[in-house]
């Protein structure tokens, strides 16, 4: 990993933050984007206290101009983008009956708009370089569709649709990973309005994995040689039907 140059969105707290944490440990630079100010900031005090080298920039991915200032801020600041990972997502879930028509406009710009924008912004720099890998989070929803998810589910699906044609598309000079994550340990649950969802959303945690795990995940799409493209990685708990 070593000089490799990683723009990561959703930094501030799980997957995220744990990827940018990891990958810094083995040598790579990253910038970091997310709406949180503070946590970024101290996420970036730690790594270079470390020994570690990162930046940040204060970034909501459901506009788009913030996402091309977190590319613009890595181009600057290193000379190159090497990977792109569009993690920021939202899931405030819940039933359709429920009628939450921001909860649902939310889940749709930050999952899927999210990652258009992060496409529109990290393209053009690999373009120019003749390389670049862009990696983006969905989530085992998009496979396997429950009660009270299907928005959220229907976003993910989206993403692991737009990557599969993104990939597709720039073949043989650009490489393309969709991580479809199960239970993760993160803080997803704080986002739901339903507190029996909420409560049940929360228990799965006994089974999740750590976060690190989609960390290490990452890293392995990234280190495969430059002929190999690791198109999907699905990654569950062993617990997890």
């Amino acid at each position: 990993m070593k000089d490799i140059i990683v723009a990561i969105t959703g930094a501030s707290s799980g997957i995220g933050e744990a990827t940018a944490r990891y990958l810094t440990e083995r040598g790579a630079k990253v910038v970091l984007g997310a709406r949180n100010a503070d946590k970024l900031k101290a996420i970036v005090a730690d790594i270079e206290a470390a020994g570690g080298e990162a930046a940040y920039v204060v970034a909501d991915v459901a506009k788009r101009d913030d996402v091309a200032a977190l590319v613009a801020a890595a181009t600057d600041r290193f000379g190159k983008l090497d990977v792109f990972v569009a993690n920021a997502g939202a899931m405030p879930i819940g039933a359709l009956d429920d009628l939450a028509l921001d909860e649902w406009d939310q889940m749709v710009d930050v999952n899927v708009k999210g990652v258009l924008w992060s496409i529109a912004a990290a393209l053009p720099v690999f373009r120019r370089q003749k390389h670049g890998h862009f990696i983006a989070i969905a989530s085992t929803a998009a496979r396997k569709v429950v009660p009270n998810m299907a928005v959220y589910a229907g976003t993910k699906a989206a993403v692991v649709a737009i990557c599969e044609g993104l990939r597709q598309e720039v073949a043989g000079e650009i490489r393309v990973t969709t991580l479809i994550p199960g239970y993760t340990a993160t803080n997803f649950a704080d986002h739901i309005s339903d507190e029996r969802l909420r409560d049940q959303i929360a228990a799965g945690g006994s089974m999740a994995m750590p976060a690190k795990s989609i960390a290490a995940a990452i890293e392995y799409a990234i280190l495969q040689p430059g002929n190999v493209n690791v198109g999907e990685i699905v990654i569950r708990p062993t617990a997890q039907a």
